[in-house]
């Protein structure tokens, strides 16, 4: 467990040079199947990547974007970007090509370093837009003026301090407006420092890496808290598919994996689920909560061996997770782990290791945040408001947005408390539980608060429904939903193949009709959650969507579904 006694600094230069010192030899980044490098050679690929942008005249304070898929030469040249003070700027790879080029023009970008299947994403832009292209897998120069060899360029000592600039990251976010993210060396440095109160990292762990490092969750927790340790990072190479992750899982055998709650929500209600419901005995047992842990334990030690048998924390992050899954997991004895943050955050707040995680709640505020409720109601809840070493310097070039980011004097908590947009209670003082985003709250007719992630969960519960949405139109609620179409045929087919005759023609030609079916589901579904939820927050039309679109986390785009309320 390294801490800043033996980094000096909270700075990345100051965490790379104590990592290379400690564990010179040691793996520190890899593909699953080949390529690993150590704490040595990550070194030399950042100071080649520090030397190209010297040599390409970058200086202190200039900014470089990655535009990449996950693999070690990110993480060099990450390093190699901000170990001489200039800015990193990390594009997530799901960025279209006018989103990257309005972020390249606002960030005023100097250099990229860019991997050869989203260079598509760039190759239309002009020099004075993007003056110095740098491939990422062979740090070959495609595009730009140097004014020396690389090889003969020598580094200029200089001073990178604490509270430099590191980062400035673009959230897709779920609000529809992209914001760049000002976040410190000491900002990231510090915080994963920090999650070590929450879990503990050393050199014989192994970390599997999946989620994009151009998200803060993932590089804060999933990167430098690894790399701050010794701990070997691994990258599957290639686009993340199920088939990829379970070889990654048997070859690697990781210690270590970070993970958006979809994953594990689509293994509970594709897997773990339908071996409980396959015959009426079983089904009717798992209907007993005694009998439940059983089955739950038992399913639990085929999901580890599943994800190679010695994972030590499953971080879960980036979204709530459903409460039966949560439950299955606290019952299977799953090392899973909850966390909450935003990318303004650097990111984590608080959040519960492996052995205390209570589920449908987040845990304990993170040792040296602090959190408040602003405004609470009669029942403690309110905006979640933070104040820590890890709060962001503010957003790049939007003075007055990030004014409005902070609690003024006049709010109840005083002035300079970062606003979350989340409400929630802290109980005791220090365990949160989240309720939902402020902007999510509907008003009722009566003044009444209601929180739509409350009726997502219980739509999410039905076995047809994937995800689910909650938003309001001019009549009241409404529920948009992506139905399980794989599900949906088997059952069409089961019902089919059960009669026989004139009977088989008649069903046939129902099932066939697919409005009427669907008509049939959607009605089903609104009764299925409207004799769940209470008088307030009852349905009054669902709706069916082919396709979510989300962000990197996997956060469904509220923004893109709302309705225009009526006055």
């Amino acid at each position: 467990m390294q801490l800043l006694k033996d980094i000096g600094t909270y700075t990345f230069p100051a965490l790379l040079k104590n990592s290379v010192k400690k564990f010179p030899e040691r793996g520190a980044l890899s593909f699953v199947d080949k390529g690993l490098i150590t704490y040595s050679d990550l070194e030399e690929l950042s100071q080649k990547a520090s030397r190209i942008l010297f040599s390409l005249g970058l200086k202190k304070g200039d900014k470089a974007a990655i535009l990449s898929l996950s693999c070690p030469n990110w993480g060099a040249s990450y390093f190699g970007i901000v170990n001489t003070g200039i800015i990193a700027v990390p594009l997530l790879p799901d960025f279209n090509s006018l989103e990257i080029e309005t972020i390249l023009k606002h960030a005023g970008i100097s250099a990229i370093f860019v991997h050869k299947k989203l260079f598509n994403k760039i190759k239309d832009l002009s020099a004075e837009i993007l003056p110095a292209i740098i491939d990422i897998e062979t740090f070959e120069v495609l595009r730009g003026n140097m004014a020396m060899e690389e090889a003969n360029a020598v580094l200029p000592d200089v001073a990178v301090l604490e509270d430099d600039t590191a980062s400035i990251i673009y959230t897709s976010g779920t609000t529809g407006r992209s914001k760049g993210v000002e976040l410190t060396h000491k900002n990231l440095v510090w915080t994963a420092i920090q999650c070590q109160t929450v879990h503990r990292v050393n050199k014989l762990d192994k970390c599997l890496s999946f989620l994009p490092l151009s998200h803060v969750y993932e590089f804060t927790i999933g990167f430098t808290m690894q790399l701050l340790n010794g701990a070997c990072v691994y990258y599957l190479g290639g686009p993340v598919s199920v088939s990829a992750l379970l070889a990654a899982f048997k070859k690697v055998r990781p210690t270590i994996v970070l993970s958006v709650p979809l994953i594990m929500e689509k293994i509970y209600k594709n897997k773990i689920l339908p071996t409980f419901n396959k015959s009426p005995l079983i089904k009717k047992l798992y209907g007993i909560r005694f009998f439940q842990k059983i089955f739950h334990r038992i399913a639990g030690k085929s999901l580890m061996k599943t994800f190679g048998g010695r994972i030590k924390f499953f971080g879960i992050g980036g979204a709530k997770v459903d409460t039966p899954v949560e439950i299955f997991l606290k019952d299977a004895k799953f090392p899973y782990a909850i966390g909450y943050g935003l990318t303004e955050t650097s990111p984590l707040l608080a959040g519960s290791g492996p052995k205390i995680t209570i589920p449908g709640t987040v845990g304990p505020v993170m040792q040296g945040v602090q959190l408040a409720v602003l405004n609470p109601n009669e029942e403690g809840i309110g905006e979640i408001v933070a104040k820590g070493p890890n709060v962001m310097k503010g957003y790049y070039k939007d003075p007055e947005l990030t004014k409005a980011a902070f609690t003024s004097e006049e709010d109840s908590v005083g002035a300079g408390w970062f606003r979350t947009g989340d409400l929630g209670e802290i109980r005791n003082g220090i365990w949160l539980i989240l309720k939902g985003r402020l902007k999510n709250m509907i008003l009722g007719n009566s003044g009444e608060n209601i929180y739509p992630e409350d009726i997502e969960f219980i739509l999410n519960q039905h076995p047809l429904v994937l995800e689910s949405l909650v938003v309001e139109d001019e009549n009241g609620l409404v529920a948009l939903v992506q139905l399980d179409e794989e599900k949906i045929k088997k059952e069409k087919h089961g019902i089919i193949g059960s009669v026989t005759g004139a009977v088989q023609e008649a069903v046939k030609d129902i099932a066939e009709d697919f409005s009427y079916q669907q008509e049939a589901i959607l009605n089903e579904i609104q009764f299925f959650v409207n004799q769940k939820v209470n008088r307030i927050s009852k349905i009054g039309k669902i709706k069916k969507i082919d396709n979510f679109e989300k962000t990197a986390s996997q956060k469904i785009k509220r923004y893109l579904y709302s309705f225009k309320k009526k006055k």
